[in-house]
């Protein structure tokens, strides 16, 4: 489902321990790249958990896997540290009893997609799983800014379809099949898709790669450079709740590779 969202969002109640501390000032529209103003003062010691726009959607829940776009700026100078607005891809955190830091379950367990959450505390308490210091000293505050895509089973598939399989005649160099037509939004470039896939090389059509492995869905911009070549162009027009098969000539592995696609959600 597609969902629209204000163009600007102000700050609302804090969710977490409040202390001395001031908070950074978050604007701009849900899905880009937040405006981030850091006030005069301290930051407190405390981490603290700010949502800053209610979404509409279906509220993230234990054992999801939770896709958010995030923007990570350190505290002293503004200075950008992490953005996933920049690669356009969002970061997607499994919550299936992995560690993941406090912090991030506060921000991101329990809250309806599309909502904006602020995390403001010690880089040691602020950065997700696998995310590293990189020169940032422990202590150091980060400001991070949380635009929650949404929450999915790590199973998240069409409803009453066997998990996907790839056409026995697919050839890289096939035109993109229709495999199932969805009935939701249509997909257009550019758009943030939710995908599950399979992936299968060539011309063994052994599985290489599948998201049902790997944790559960995963979303992309649906741009040339962010995604493998022959998706832009097969995945347009198509709408949610569909799947697709796809040929692609490379792929991250530099081989041809056979994609089919569930699309879950594009916003």
């Amino acid at each position: 489902m597609r969902l629209l969202w204000p163009a600007v969002l102000v700050l609302a109640t804090s969710c977490g321990v409040a202390d001395s501390g001031t908070l950074p000032v978050v604007a701009g529209p849900f899905g880009a790249p937040p405006d981030v103003t850091i006030p005069p003062g301290k930051p407190g010691r405390t981490p603290r958990v700010v949502l800053i726009s209610h979404g509409a959607g279906r509220r993230t829940m234990p054992g999801d896997v939770v896709l958010a776009d995030v923007e990570i700026r350190r505290w002293s100078g503004n200075e950008p540290h992490l953005s996933t607005y920049e690669v356009n891809q969002p970061v997607t955190v499994v919550f299936d009893g992995r560690a993941v830091p406090r912090t991030w379950q506060e921000a991101l367990i329990g809250r309806a997609a599309g909502s904006r959450v602020l995390l403001v505390g010690p880089a040691v308490q602020t950065l997700g799983p696998d995310m590293r210091l990189d020169g940032v000293p422990p202590a150091e505050t980060l400001v991070v800014v949380f635009d929650i895509i949404g929450g999915y089973p790590p199973d998240a598939r069409l409803v009453g379809r066997p998990l996907p399989t790839v056409p026995a005649d697919l050839t890289p160099a096939a035109p993109a099949r229709t495999l199932i037509g969805g009935s939701g939004a249509e997909v257009m470039p550019g758009d943030k898709i939710v995908i599950q896939y399979v992936a299968a090389s060539w011309p063994t059509r052994e599985v290489v790669d599948s998201s049902y492995k790997r944790g559960g869905p995963s979303a992309y911009r649906l741009t040339p450079d962010t995604v493998p070549p022959g998706w832009v162009d097969g995945l347009r027009g198509q709408r949610v709740g569909g799947r697709v098969a796809i040929g692609s000539p490379t792929s991250s592995r530099g081989e041809p590779t056979l994609y089919v696609i569930d699309i879950l959600d594009a916003l």
